[in-house]
């Protein structure tokens, strides 16, 4: 079977945009994948955290990736910083990549513009990325367009390592979906629905409640004009709604338009609303069982068991093309 690894920051709040575009899509490659996914929390310290809140956020993470349909006895679901291999091998690979590659990173430039100062680690951050994918020989990663650079530069990365030392990296793809990677905020069509966003009107959480979600809709900003037709450049605002209306119903951008033909905006929020919550109860109430389930440490530790075992593998591969001390068998490791 081919393997899929991929993550997402325990940071802020989860929302739509991460649901469709990475933790729901993530429980569709478990049947045909081997498949590797983790709660990237040292990504997430690029930026300072509070301790305790980051840890209820890594927890609240993992819960709704169990939520939306991860099977951890078919998926490997794990915490990155239960397995030190990502960061010994994110080291290794700073030392494989250029200053120049990364200060064109178009994320760094975008979340370090106008500060004064920005971590180190918001810098290296796409080289941690790197290692996250290469430690589990990794053939496909389920990406957003905009992370769509990261795997290139990974694939750099791993294709330099390779042509120095021997082959020792799998070259991953990336896998971007053809159609809602990108669900835009509710109050700027131009931007994407981000967690990191102040104005809790731009997008719907995961545990947002039905009149929260109702709320939240019926304020969406909108296009002039009163179809419900999809024309992304002419009326992004419509077309980002219609978005997620298909995301949550199934039904074609085409069977959207010919649904709503002759009907306006208000008809069309209502509807859009109770399609979000048909979609998101069944999440809720599962999450709700899993937190009270007391199973999520149990399955987080025998996760980075399984990771760990893959990880250490790969690392002691690369440091024994590199010449580097083999004494220390990281599976040896206590885990705690």
């Amino acid at each position: 079977m081919k393997r899929v690894f991929s993550g997402v920051q325990p940071s802020g709040i989860l929302h739509l945009g991460n649901y469709f575009g990475a933790i729901k899509r993530f429980a569709d490659f478990q049947e045909g994948y081997d498949c590797y996914y983790c709660i990237v929390d040292l990504h997430a310290i690029t930026l300072y955290q509070d301790p305790k809140a980051l840890l209820e956020q890594i927890q609240d993470t993992a819960l709704y990736y169990l939520a939306a349909g991860l099977d951890p006895n078919k998926s490997t679901l794990f915490v990155q910083s239960d397995v030190p291999c990502h960061a010994e091998l994110s080291w290794i690979l700073e030392c494989t990549a250029t200053f120049g590659e990364l200060s064109r990173m178009t994320q760094f430039k975008d979340k370090s513009e106008g500060k004064e100062s920005v971590s180190a680690g918001l810098f290296t951050y796409p080289v941690l990325m790197a290692a996250d994918i290469l430690l589990y020989d990794t053939d496909v990663v389920p990406v957003g367009e905009d992370q769509k650079q990261h795997v290139e530069l990974c694939r750099d990365l791993a294709e330099r390592f390779n042509n120095r030392y021997g082959e020792t990296f799998k070259m991953p793809e990336p896998q971007i979906p053809k159609f809602g990677s990108r669900i835009k905020s509710l109050q700027d069509p131009e931007k994407k629905m981000s967690k990191s966003d102040p104005d809790p009107m731009s997008y719907v959480s995961l545990d947002d409640s039905k009149d929260e979600i109702s709320k939240k809709i019926r304020r969406a900003v909108t296009d002039s004009g009163r179809e419900i037709v999809y024309l992304p450049e002419e009326k992004p605002a419509i077309a980002n709604l219609m978005t997620i209306y298909s995301l949550c119903t199934g039904k074609s951008i085409r069977e959207i338009e010919s649904h709503f033909a002759g009907k306006g905006y208000a008809q069309f929020k209502e509807e859009l609303s109770d399609a979000i919550v048909a979609e998101l109860e069944p999440v809720q109430e599962r999450y709700k069982e899993y937190r009270d389930s007391g199973e999520l440490p149990r399955i987080l530790r025998e996760g980075a068991l399984r990771a760990n075992e893959v990880a250490s593998t790969v690392l002691r591969r690369a440091k024994e093309r590199m010449g580097l001390s083999l004494l220390v068998d990281p599976t040896k490791r206590k885990l705690f």
